[in-house]
């Protein structure tokens, strides 16, 4: 276990070694099968192989007319329409020199046929059986004709275990032939507020109270990450009631805290933990600016991840730790890549100064300019501004130690999801 201590001098655990030191304690949840129209924002827990191949005959890709190739070799030239072919009414027969299949988008080649001519190259555009058409201009054999597996083959693994299914992936499946997934559970994580200044949204506060507005954003944070929240209410500030109410509490993956995170008389998670039979704390305090005062620990044999009370702290933590966390737990394969959100190269569009010893989350804003997309700091970084936080689309990531930038310069930037 590592602690900081009050001098401002002690090695700080680095956010890298903190988020591997939480997926390490973390379980991974068990797996379902889940009808696929159920199965949105789910990650697979097993590959999809395709029962179909898309499409499953060469189709066209163009309204025109199918052809040999030969017959169309020498321009311009006359030809028959001796058919049609439509999607969902492929013409069976099979096309002999000379001869013409009118078709239309996603329809399928007669045999015979290897090259389709667009009817803007047509004169006239026949509808009929019988006509003679003359072929102005013709594409290369082959043009306009999607072959059969273009898209999917039979048999091939279509998505990966660990994606999350978006509805993209969703069509995909079904459009496989697939009508069920198995899916890794949505792990249950509970959300516990700590504070005597905390009132439930729709109350109105009184003289000292706020509104508990961080478990609003929990509540919606860990629904969009892909897990199910389970609200465990408010705790006073009174030593032991964390623990008491996580004891209470059944079949719970993980435990989020927010508030009490602190060194002051009225901060009790760190003393909860090491004073609880069964209880463990694993670190407290990183090199992290909003979030210095990240605990993590296990109470009753359940993981807990403690973040700062400040709002935008509790939402930069989230974004950094919690998200990859429940990635991992329903086994994402982006976790892999330590963010689940890629980190981005953008230049910065005022000067920076130098960075201290902690990693450095800047609420900031993606904007377009004459020179190109620039990220700019928002002018206040207060980790209790909410306003802030809301309106910002991005957080410039600063390095510890960072040398001082200037305008034009390039910086990490991790967009924040729309979501989040």
């Amino acid at each position: 276990m590592m602690r900081g201590n009050n001098t401002g001098k002690t090695t700080l655990l680095a956010v890298d070694d903190a988020l591997a030191a939480i997926i390490a304690m973390l379980p991974q949840t068990g797996t379902n099968v889940l009808h696929l129209g159920d199965a949105l924002g789910y990650t697979l827990a097993k590959d999809l192989v395709a029962c179909l191949t898309l499409p499953p005959q060469a189709v066209s890709a163009m309204d025109g007319y199918a052809v040999r190739g030969e017959d169309v070799s020498t321009l311009p030239c006359q030809l028959t329409r001796v058919a049609e072919s439509a999607a969902g009414h492929p013409w069976p027969g099979a096309i002999k020199a000379g001869q013409a299949v009118r078709i239309f988008t996603g329809a399928a080649i007669p045999d015979g046929a290897d090259t389709i001519v667009i009817q803007e190259d047509v004169d006239p555009v026949a509808e009929q059986n019988g006509v003679d058409i003359t072929v102005r201009s013709a594409e290369p054999v082959g043009r306009y004709i999607r072959p059969a597996g273009l898209d999917v083959k039979e048999g091939q693994i279509i998505l990966r275990a660990g994606t999350q299914l978006s509805a993209r992936a969703i069509g995909l499946a079904s459009a496989a032939g697939l009508t069920e997934v198995v899916v890794s559970l949505r792990p249950r994580i509970g959300v516990l507020s700590t504070g005597d200044e905390l009132v439930h949204p729709g109350t109105t506060p009184g003289l000292g109270q706020i509104i508990n507005s961080n478990a609003s954003f929990l509540r919606g944070f860990v629904t969009a990450s892909g897990a199910e929240v389970v609200d465990l209410g408010i705790v006073r500030d009174t030593p032991g009631a964390m623990v008491s109410s996580i004891r209470n509490a059944e079949n719970l993956d993980l435990v989020v805290t927010t508030g009490g995170a602190s060194i002051g008389v009225h901060d009790h998670i760190v003393s909860d933990i090491d004073n609880s039979e069964g209880s463990e704390l694993n670190f407290w305090k990183i090199a992290m600016r909003p979030g210095k005062p990240l605990i993590s620990g296990t109470v009753n044999g359940i993981p807990l991840i403690g973040l700062p009370g400040n709002p935008v702290s509790t939402a930069v933590c989230a974004l950094v730790f919690l998200r990859p966390a429940i990635a991992h737990m329903v086994r994402d394969n982006r976790i892999g890549l330590g963010s689940i959100d890629p980190i981005f190269k953008v230049p910065v569009g005022v000067n920076l100064e130098a960075n201290d010893h902690r990693q450095d989350y800047i609420r900031a804003n993606l904007q377009d300019s004459a020179n190109g997309q620039i990220v700019l700091p928002a002018s206040r970084q207060d980790s209790s501004m909410l306003s802030v936080l809301a309106t910002a689309n991005a957080l410039i990531v600063r390095p510890p130690h960072d040398l001082a930038k200037r305008a034009g310069e390039v910086v990490d930037v991790l967009q924040i999801p729309t979501l989040l």
